[in-house]
């Protein structure tokens, strides 16, 4: 079915996408993925071409258009490539970054960020998640407690994506620790301020090019003019992003599963058994029959949801859904796409087999398809 949504301009912008991904990422995908880490510099090559920060203000730097469409066909064409981790840097700064950067920043922390982020000499982070909670956010334990014009900041977080890369990242703290989630609030540390270091990057099933790191903050002297919204509002404020994150996992499931399929199509046209490609066989038809239909029926659903972003009518239910189905139905794809490869499935120089171990966080991390479903279930009054 021919996608109606995209004009000129974002067939031009996907153009120059897809030939920066071929240059700037796919020849390097390899060794990032040796190195356990991306090259910070690919942000400021991302940045410099004109593909962070496309709904920042001019004035900042960014392109000023807020049509969530081009980040959505970054996030297309990084999965198309098949760059996995590599790609995940770029669409958190862009698409769950940002969102936070533009809506709670004062004009003081616009003028000092925003152009840093829009040319990738700054990279960013969240830190939400700790060891032992989970899900429940309201019960972190890692206290912003404020002292003058400073908070000082203790604790510890974990699996925080570009955390090792990462110059300034939004931390999820308690700032009145007797309260859960009235208690919470956002502070912006960044890279230098006593106190603050990183541990381990964490050694990961998949996604191997994105650095994923513990961070401690042992009494760290954060001014308050790092404080982000409104103290006590942090719950709040991460509820109100939610939505365009999770949506921006749909994005790259609906992408990443069409890959898969592109790939195993382009496999099993050209392998043979028993005298005809594997592709003939009606269990194979049948496979990829399938897989085309839900892919299709996914992604109209997701590009409709992109256009209730933009019109700012994308409700929690709807990211929710868009997220929890998306992402089981790419596990779902690539599993069945590893197993149509056979053995070569399997090997990590295929990118299908890569995609089999960097898929299966997809349903985890942005809310899992659990609470997801729980999101869903209580819009349901039931």
């Amino acid at each position: 079915m021919k996608r109606s949504n995209f004009s000129d301009d974002h067939d031009l912008f996907r153009s120059a996408v897809r030939d920066f991904v071929a240059q700037e990422v796919t020849p390097h995908v390899a060794d990032w993925e040796a190195a356990g880490i991306v090259d910070r510099q690919l942000f400021a090559r991302a940045g410099a071409a004109g593909f962070l920060g496309t709904a920042v203000p001019e004035v900042y730097g960014g392109g000023g258009n807020p049509d969530f469409r081009f980040n959505q066909i970054l996030n297309e064409e990084l999965q198309a490539a098949g760059a996995g981790g590599a790609g995940l840097g770029l669409t958190l700064q862009n698409d769950i970054i940002l969102p936070y950067l533009l809506r709670l920043t004062t004009d003081e922390q616009r003028t000092r960020w925003l152009p840093g982020v829009v040319s990738g000499e700054i990279v960013t982070a969240i830190a939400m998640t700790e060891p032992g909670i989970g899900s429940d956010l309201a019960s972190m334990t890692t206290t912003a407690i404020r002292d003058g014009d400073h908070y000082r900041l203790n604790g510890a977080k974990t699996f925080i994506t570009n955390g090792i890369n990462a110059d300034l990242i939004i931390v999820a703290v308690k700032t009145d620790p007797t309260q859960r989630h009235k208690g919470m609030s956002l502070v912006v540390v960044e890279r230098g301020m006593d106190g603050f270091s990183r541990g381990r990057n964490l050694a990961k099933v998949g996604l191997h090019s994105q650095d994923t790191a513990e961070l401690f903050f042992d009494d760290v002297t954060v001014p308050k003019a790092n404080l982000l919204g409104t103290e006590g509002h942090g719950f709040g404020h991460l509820v109100d992003n939610l939505p365009q994150e999770r949506l921006s996992i749909a994005v790259a499931a609906v992408a990443g599963a069409e890959a898969a399929l592109s790939w195993t199509l382009e496999y099993t046209k050209g392998r043979t058994a028993f005298g005809q490609s594997v592709g003939s066989f009606q269990n194979s038809r049948f496979e990829l029959a399938e897989m085309r239909t839900e892919i299709d029926i996914a992604r109209v659903f997701v590009d409709r949801c992109v256009e209730a972003l933009n019109a700012d009518e994308l409700t929690a239910v709807e990211a929710a859904e868009a997220k929890w189905w998306t992402t089981e139905l790419h596990k779902r794809v690539v599993d069945r796409c590893v197993q149509l490869h056979g053995g070569y499935g399997y090997m990590v120089e295929y990118p299908i087999g890569r995609a089999y171990t960097d898929v299966r966080i997809s349903t985890i991390y942005g809310g899992t398809t659990e609470i997801m479903k729980e999101i869903v279930g209580r819009s349901l009054g039931v």
